[in-house]
């Protein structure tokens, strides 16, 4: 398959990301096409349609081989499932689905049309293979059965960010990071209460541990100015 574009994100890399698209409306993106695919007349009738299916590439996956069976993150880390009935990225082919709200489609005289989405789930520079626009009526299904998933989605932590390290970045950022959080971005199986971490998120290094279902935020770094942040023991 050609690759028709990437994905610009504020995430430079895959931890912190959200499990699923759609969750987090705050998080956005821009579809940056490749010069073959800079065509107006590619897009037209696609502003009439409020979602898009995007199709793209696990490009940040170092491991090359597929598991028949996989360990879902929500259910632990430690109980398998088969893997075609998960949506984990060690897959025969690594190929991701999402699908985002379009906000709008900008037409540029140099890089032709931007498509500017939110609720994305991708890190930053992901390659699209294509995309097609979500059509409620085929691809609603309200009856539809959640399988494993449904005792696990809604398993979200307590956030503690105090306001003095929160007011470090910028305020049209701040709400998505909390809810970047509030997803718990650790592995699974990692219940080490001393342990740190840190989610790279918008040029900012958020750094937090996590006791029982509460997670506290002790540092944030600016990562363009590396000597500007605030720390709280």
């Amino acid at each position: 398959m050609n690759i028709i574009g990437h994905i610009t994100t504020d995430f430079p890399t895959k931890f912190g990301i959200p499990r699923q698209s759609g969750l987090i409306e705050e998080l956005k993106g821009v579809i940056t096409f490749e010069p073959e695919y800079r065509h107006s007349e590619a897009f037209r009738g696609l502003e009439e349609f409020s979602h898009i299916w995007i199709l793209w590439e696990f490009s940040k996956n170092n491991k090359k081989n597929w598991s028949a069976t996989v360990t879902p993150p929500r259910l632990g880390g430690k109980v398998r499932m088969g893997v075609f009935a998960t949506r984990a990225p060690f897959r025969p082919n690594n190929i991701g689905l999402s699908c985002v709200r379009l906000d709008h489609i900008e037409y540029t005289d140099d890089k032709g049309p931007l498509l500017y989405v939110s609720g994305v789930d991708m890190a930053d520079g992901t390659p699209v293979y294509d995309i097609k626009p979500y059509i409620k009526f085929t691809d609603a299904h309200p009856e539809a059965e959640d399988g494993f998933t449904a005792d696990t989605y809604n398993k979200n932590l307590k956030v503690i960010f105090p306001s003095d390290l929160l007011a470090i970045m910028p305020e049209n950022k701040q709400a998505a990071a909390i809810k970047i959080l509030e997803q718990d971005p650790r592995p699974a199986y990692d219940t080490d209460e001393t342990r740190a971490y840190g989610v790279t998120f918008a040029n900012f290094d958020i750094r937090f541990k996590v006791s029982a279902d509460v997670l506290t935020v002790f540092e944030v770094v600016d990562l363009n100015s590396a000597g500007n942040y605030r720390k709280i023991k």
